[in-house]
């Protein structure tokens, strides 16, 4: 069987949950959201998809991987209206990077003001 190797959160603050998982060359990362360090969130959907792939991709780095290696992304928005503007920022974010196979779905509700949060799966790279 493979070992799990978990990381925490670097903020230091308890949470029910690890930040990621990693097994067999796989990352399972919990839920980002467009939260920033301050915990204040963007307004918009395009500026929380940004800050949700930032978050993302920061917590790639801290588990062993990039953008570059991502295998599956479930998308949970507060809303499917804001889809085609969900998706431009989408694809602004991941320009240059392979695009994953994706889900995206609408949710009853978020606590806040978040609008987005991004459930990912990635290979590990280091």
């Amino acid at each position: 069987m493979n070992a799990i190797t978990r990381t925490q959160f670097t903020d230091g603050k308890p949470r029910p949950y690890s930040a990621s998982a990693a097994t067999g060359g796989i990352i399972y990362l919990c839920g980002q959201i467009p939260a920033r360090e301050d915990g204040t969130v963007p307004a918009g959907i395009a500026g929380q998809v940004t800050q949700a792939f930032d978050n993302l991709e920061a917590a790639l780095g801290q588990a062993g991987s990039t953008l570059s290696h991502l295998l599956k992304l479930t998308v949970f928005l507060a809303d499917l209206d804001e889809f085609d503007d969900y998706n431009a920022a989408y694809l602004t974010r991941l320009s240059g990077h392979p695009l994953p196979p994706r889900t995206t779905v609408q949710v009853a509700r978020f606590r806040g003001e978040k609008r987005i949060e991004i459930d990912a799966v990635a290979a590990v790279t280091a």
